[in-house]
């Protein structure tokens, strides 16, 4: 199995794809002036503007739910294999991708918002929507809806599962190996695997609302202690920072693994963490209630600082200043080995260990409970991305029970994914990552050469935000962008409804906080 799917990756993650995702990143950051860049005030300002509604949530639990998909095992295993196979020049392009990524996630997320639409009294888009409306093609809406799904709900989830209970047994301990009918397995695993069910299952079938309310409470929190626990690591070896620095852009470009190495696993694992590009993080973006789509764009490209430039960071200055990593070469040869060799590079051990030897008692511990908040969270943004394409799919076949078996598939394999092999894991996730990526990069390319919608959005958004305007509107006829019949209809109800009704319609919700607990 595992040399099966290694040889897909081999094909889906060939050097094509890594240079389309540098290729796209850099294309919308010139055509875009770098607005990761020019509007990154207006990020922060965005980030805590309070809209809400019974139909969306507000921007910054859109970007919780973003960033509970994006922060995950990717920010703790995800580095560590970067490193241990691309060497410290991989961190270096994990910068390059994400500083790039931030124009794509602006506008595959703007693209979503702009082609959202309202189904069963909620906002609904992602790539699927945007695909079938601006391309015209329903067919390639159906392909990418299915190919999220399998990403999302088969393929991913085991990669988040597989690192908390491997964190958990370093931590912990295995316990006595209990036989079962599909192989024996630690009793630490299983135990760890049954409560990630249960639990899993309860939020999940409480629907995006609690998703939402959940992931705006926990990553935040676990973010900024993850990050803290970083910085004190890094100022008691504060000497070594320096060297580390120089290494990891020195190495970027002469590498002890080969420069293709770095950026193949740079890219991969920056892609992998922060998902610019990916088309997972445009299906919260949707759900988001903004006056105008601009908005959440700018908002979701925040979110790749967050994850990368902040939460990546922090796991590879960790590792690189205590030196708790091994690069590999090929083979079982090592081109740098500073710990034992057994310490597999596709896990949170490097993590674990590097904590460990600076807080000694604390670090895998640590880690474990990091990754059960980190993972668990990406787990329950994969369902609902998942979810999301399903209800895409049923709008053409009509399948009630679709939703149910999603729910019990994904739920099967997170369990399995708790205590299968890491290494199969990470192939299976890394190949529906990339079955995506291929799709929505090519695809929003297409949509930009036909038409520009996410270009006109925000020229639109800037020459408003000149004007000084106290409420943003979206005219998309006006911008010449068709086939945006949320935004058509909803400029048409405020036309038709009095000036007291729409004052009413567009002020600000109570704050974030009242608003997560009347969703729960």
């Amino acid at each position: 199995m595992e040399q099966f799917v290694g040889a897909l990756n081999n094909i889906v993650w060939s050097p094509a794809l890594i240079y389309l995702c540098l290729g796209a990143g850099l294309f919308y950051s010139v055509l875009t002036r770098f607005v990761q860049v020019r509007m990154f005030k207006e990020m922060w300002v965005l980030l805590f503007t309070n809209r809400n509604s019974t139909k969306g949530i507000s921007s910054f639990q859109a970007l919780a739910v973003s960033l509970s998909g994006r922060v995950g095992t990717g920010n703790i295993a995800g580095v560590a294999a970067a490193i241990g196979f691309g060497g410290p020049g991989a961190v270096f392009w994990m910068w390059v991708v994400a500083f790039l990524g931030a124009a794509t996630a602006y506008t595959e997320s703007t693209l979503a918002q702009i082609y959202k639409e309202e189904e069963d009294g909620q906002y609904r888009g992602g790539p699927a929507f945007y695909f079938e409306k601006a391309l015209g093609q329903k067919w390639f809406g159906l392909v990418f809806a299915i190919a999220m799904i399998i990403s999302c709900g088969l393929c991913l989830p085991g990669v988040q599962a597989n690192s908390i209970g491997n964190a958990a047994e370093m931590a912990f301990g295995s316990g006595p190996i209990i036989d079962t009918a599909i192989g024996a397995f630690s009793f630490t695993k299983i135990l760890v695997g049954t409560i990630i069910l249960i639990t899993l299952g309860f939020i999940i079938f409480g629907g995006v609302k609690r998703i939402a309310a959940v992931a705006q409470f926990v990553v935040p929190f676990m973010a900024l202690a993850y990050i803290i626990v970083a910085c004190v690591i890094v100022a008691l070896n504060i000497t070594e920072l320096p060297k580390v620095i120089g290494m990891i852009i020195g190495d970027a470009f002469t590498p002890m693994a080969g420069f293709g190495a770095a950026i193949g696993w740079g890219v991969k694992r920056g892609v992998y963490s922060n998902e610019a590009g990916q088309g997972t993080g445009p299906h919260p973006a949707a759900a988001a209630e903004v006056e105008h789509p601009s908005q959440q764009g700018l908002v979701q490209a925040f979110s790749v600082y967050i994850d990368t430039l902040f939460v990546c960071s922090a796991t590879a200055l960790m590792i690189l200043i205590t030196g708790s990593y091994n690069v590999h070469g090929s083979g079982d040869v090592f081109l740098l080995q500073n710990i034992a060799a057994e310490i597999a590079a596709n896990s949170p051990a490097f993590t674990q260990t590097a904590v460990e030897s600076t807080l000694p008692g604390v670090g895998a511990p640590f880690v474990a409970f990091a990754l059960v908040f980190f993972a668990f969270t990406t787990v329950l943004a994969y369902y609902y991305i998942a979810e999301t394409n399903v209800a895409y799919i049923n709008r053409f076949l009509h399948i009630p029970s679709l939703s149910l078996i999603l729910k019990l598939a994904l739920m099967s394999a997170t369990f399995y994914g708790t205590i299968k092999t890491a290494d199969l894991a990470w192939a299976l996730g890394d190949f529906g990552v990339g079955l995506t990526a291929w799709l929505n990069i090519v695809g929003i390319l297409a949509i930009f050469f036909l038409s520009k919608p996410a270009l006109l959005a925000l020229k639109d958004y800037e020459k408003q935000r000149r004007a000084g305007v106290a409420n943003y509107t979206f005219d998309p006829d006006a911008l010449g962008i068709k086939h945006a019949t949320f935004w058509q209809k909803r400029l048409a109800d405020r036309h038709s409804t009095p000036a007291s009704a729409n004052s009413t319609e567009s002020s600000t919700k109570n704050s974030t906080e009242s608003s997560a607990e009347q969703s729960v």
